[in-house]
């Protein structure tokens, strides 16, 4: 019996649960507390235990975050991939060692407009006329976001808050797929927003909206998160460099490099669907503004 109740034991510590193919370790039990598996994050200063998939906010104006499990990407684009350029490759393998959680949606005016209103942003955004709150921030630099508003919710939360890396915006847009896009070797109108008069892959053409659509209009990818092609292009944190050779292999930014452009992921309303592939990489100084550009957040774990 003692025998049987030691292997057992070993059995038990070596459990682990497995979400979305990654597997966890078996939380800590005891009889006073019920068996929690995934992630632990602090919200509001209270520990708890979220499955990749899963979403929370840490205040009320903050953007909701997804947990984006931990795994490996081939980052950039084949050298048979259609309307691929030399900057998106050598193709390599980067490993995310650590659950992200990512922004489920571009941040929207209203969260901005929230930190406008807390004194954190004095960047007041122009919306083009098309309306503000869940319709995802424009006209908001590199500079702008990483100056006022991550700054504001850092604090206001007591959490990191930071734009995404390239490698993790790749590896959150591809979300476990090769193809160029998430949706596939094509993508549709009824999948994205983007200008739809142009086509990709033998894709039909489709609408062309002219302007950016509320978050959250078109499914979700594998990981939860929205709009990762299309809608609005989104700043990274890294310099932008001519292609991927000495490329960090463990999802890290580039060396800075003072006064370089910054990059944009995901293609906007006005693109055409090649600029949309995950692959795809665009560049531009820091001070740009325009309407067409935003971003997206993330919050270490």
């Amino acid at each position: 019996m003692r025998l049987i109740a030691a292997t057992l034991l070993v059995l038990s510590a070596q459990l682990v649960t497995t979400y979305s193919g990654v597997r966890y370790p078996a939380a800590a039990v005891s009889n006073s507390s019920p068996r929690c598996d995934g992630v632990q994050i602090t919200i509001a200063g209270a520990p708890r235990y979220s499955k990749p998939g899963q979403s929370f906010k840490d205040c009320v104006d903050c953007p909701v975050m997804v947990v984006v499990p931990a795994g490996e990407i081939l980052m950039g684009s084949p050298p048979d991939e259609a309307e691929r350029s030399n900057v998106e490759g050598p193709q390599h393998k980067v490993t995310i060692s650590k659950a992200l959680a990512v922004g489920k949606y571009e941040v929207t005016f209203a969260e901005w407009d929230a930190c406008a209103a807390d004194g954190g942003c004095t960047h007041k955004p122009r919306d083009s006329g098309w309306g503000r709150d869940k319709r995802p921030v424009i006209n908001v630099s590199w500079d702008d976001v990483t100056q006022e508003y991550l700054p504001w919710l850092s604090k206001k939360t007591g959490q990191t808050y930071r734009l995404l890396t390239e490698a993790e915006w790749e590896y959150a847009a591809r979300a476990g797929t090769v193809t160029p896009f998430s949706t596939g070797a094509t993508i549709a109108t009824e999948q994205a927003n983007f200008d739809g008069t142009n086509t990709y892959g033998g894709s039909a053409k489709g609408a062309y909206r002219q302007r950016t659509l509320e978050v959250g209009s078109f499914p979700a990818n594998a990981f939860g998160l929205h709009d990762m092609h299309g809608n609005v292009w989104e700043w990274v944190q890294d310099c932008f460099s001519e292609n991927y050779d000495g490329a960090p292999l463990d999802g890290r930014a580039v060396s800075e490099v003072p006064g370089c452009s910054r990059v944009l992921r995901g293609g906007s309303w006005i693109d055409s669907p090649r600029v949309l592939r995950s692959a795809y990489r665009g560049k531009i100084q820091s001070s740009a503004r325009f309407i067409y550009r935003g971003f997206r957040v993330l919050r270490a774990l």
